[in-house]
């Protein structure tokens, strides 16, 4: 039971961050890049968007190592800032349009478990609806963190001063290494804020 939670939990994810990627691409496009939509980038299909680390390495790793959470990304849609009429600004909305995506789906579907609860869905059906709800909210606030090359980190990097752009530059070398760190040492200190977002949004408690 346990691996078919997982291998459904995987396909979750993997789903939820194309759709993230997707609306990267879409975001860009309405900004004036159509970057991602020459490469093929704005389609649901799986074999457009799989990245070998983030969509298959690390949520097996995660899974292998015990971790309640699993956490991946998928190949990351390319922009042209140089088609934006405001690079800066317009850089920080596309990355925002990711987690803006997946705090959509947990928001729907979090509906559909409130209302599931007056049609008295099947609990297997409210469970599969809790974990896209889970999953979602997971990759929003993972993506949001400020560390490259996360999306977070594209928009704290809008904000600061143009001198920090050195220091992205630095950052975005060992950016893989930093977001190993961060999901098995220190996201444990976020999943309070997750879960407790989570009862929010399914209307356990908030």
């Amino acid at each position: 039971m346990q691996e078919i939670d997982a291998v459904f939990s995987i396909v979750v994810l993997l789903m939820s961050v194309i759709i993230h990627e997707v609306s990267h691409g879409y975001a860009a496009l309405a900004l004036g890049d159509p970057t991602a939509k020459l490469d093929g980038r704005l389609t649901l299909n799986p074999l457009k968007h799989l990245d070998s680390i983030g969509s298959i390495f690390l949520p097996l790793l995660l899974f292998l190592s015990g971790s309640k959470f699993l956490i991946g990304w998928a190949k990351p849609v390319m922009i042209n800032p140089y088609n934006f009429k405001n690079p800066r600004r317009d850089e920080a909305l596309v990355a925002l349009a990711g987690p803006v995506s997946n705090i959509v789906l947990a928001l729907f579907f979090g509906i559909l478990i409130r209302l599931g609860q007056t049609l008295s869905l099947p609990p297997s059906a409210v469970y599969i609806l809790s974990m896209v709800v889970l999953v979602n909210l997971v990759l929003a606030f993972f993506n949001l963190v400020p560390i490259p090359p996360l999306d977070g980190s594209k928009i704290l990097f809008a904000i600061l001063p143009v001198r920090f752009g050195a220091l992205r530059a630095t950052l975005e070398k060992f950016g893989f290494v930093f977001v190993i760190i961060f999901a098995f040492f220190l996201w444990q200190f976020f999943a309070p804020i997750v879960f407790k977002t989570y009862s929010c949004v399914v209307g356990i408690i908030c």
